[in-house]
């Protein structure tokens, strides 16, 4: 066992959290070995009654009593549901004998990862939301934060490394109930000067088109997440009382889910072109929940982008291998970042021999990039 991988099976259990806007998934990790998951509908009624956490901070973890903890209620539910998912995971550690060394976490929106701040995430309804320094004072262990899709990219690209295949200039899209992308050029994950690089889900495909949640009209996440073609299908009129994927099943035979799949592969066209034309990637990779659909969405995206692109060659269009679970993956590495650095740092300050000071994981995989100090105006969510 190699040193970096001994320090961090040492440092303890790290829990690792994906939000999205319909639910809040988390993972209790020690080394290589998942112990626990959670998972808890994003608004759905946690904690108290009135949607606030009680507890008081404590390194070992979360209080059952006492004060609120900082301004946790200006997360609102959403927030209410990430507390719920580490409450649990960070009792589970203390229940096998393992302390909580550290929180990552991946969320929509406009990340400022240094500062551990949501800028906005609109789905969420979070605007300047001081996240990692929320949980740091609730459970008293190191939280990074980071860009959902940013996040999974980087397990997505720890998965095609291992796989030997080409990361060098990609385009990573996971789609669920928003659609974000993550940008990779020439080897290294963008992040933008105001840290919304890759924003996709929000670039207009059809002017006047119908409302997005960012209040612009006609973007692509309008009409290609997993939440609005469900949407879409319900207000046409169709039947399925369902999830998305078992509307994504029916297109062969249900007249409605049809032409609303047909207009979520045509406005994701548009996005993945436009995005071609600019970065000109060699490979498109589409991941999240809606990336299990495999070829039942690749193959129509890749007629349609082709038909956009009939003057350039248009870029390779693949399935993740990382799979739908690529946020939580990305999450745990930032997470066990973290408690490496907390070890080193610690092991720095006691005069021992400690560790080397970089604070990249044990992992062939890179570390999110980190995203900007803000500036300026930023509406992206």
């Amino acid at each position: 066992m190699s040193t970096a991988v001994r320090d961090l099976e040492q440092s303890g259990a790290v829990v690792a959290v994906d939000v999205g806007g319909t639910t809040v998934k988390g993972l209790l990790r020690i080394g290589d070995v998942v112990l626990d998951r959670a998972v808890v509908p994003t608004f759905g009624t946690v904690g108290t009654t009135d949607g606030t956490v009680s507890g008081t901070p404590t390194a070992a973890g979360p209080s059952t009593g006492g004060s609120a903890v900082g301004d946790l209620a200006a997360g609102g539910p959403a927030l209410a549901a990430v507390v719920a998912v580490v409450d649990r995971l960070a009792a589970a550690a203390t229940g096998a004998g393992h302390p909580l060394a550290a929180i990552g976490l991946c969320t929509p929106g406009v990340v400022d990862s240094a500062a551990g701040t949501v800028v906005v995430a609109v789905n969420l309804d979070w605007h300047d939301l001081p996240i990692a320094d929320l949980l740091r004072e609730r459970y008293g262990v190191p939280v990074a934060v980071a860009h959902d899709a940013r996040a999974a990219a980087t397990a997505e690209i720890a998965a095609r490394t291992a796989a030997g295949r080409d990361v060098g200039e990609m385009v990573f899209i996971p789609i669920g109930t928003g659609i974000s992308a993550s940008l990779v050029v020439d080897g290294r994950l963008v992040v933008g000067a105001a840290g919304g690089a890759g924003e996709v889900g929000h670039v207009c495909v059809r002017p006047g088109g119908e409302p997005c949640t960012c209040g612009q009209r006609g973007c692509v996440e309008a009409y290609a997440s997993a939440r609005n073609i469900r949407r879409r299908y319900r207000a046409a009129g169709g039947t399925i009382d369902g999830a998305t994927d078992e509307i994504v099943a029916a297109v062969d035979t249900d007249p409605v889910a049809a032409a609303v799949w047909a207009d979520a592969v045509d406005a994701l066209a548009a996005g993945v072109a436009i995005l071609s034309a600019v970065l000109d990637p060699a490979v498109v990779v589409v991941g999240g929940g809606l990336g299990e659909s495999g070829e039942r969405l690749l193959a129509p995206l890749r007629t349609a982008v082709d038909a956009r692109l009939g003057w350039r060659p248009s870029p390779r269009i693949e399935q993740s291998l990382a799979g739908a679970g690529a946020g939580l993956a990305g999450a745990a590495l930032l997470a066990r970042t973290a408690a490496a650095t907390s070890t080193t740092s610690t092991t720095s300050a006691t005069g021992t021999t400690s560790a080397p000071t970089s604070s990249a994981p044990a992992t062939s995989a890179p570390a999110p990039a980190a995203d900007p100090a803000p500036h300026g105006t930023r509406r992206t969510p």
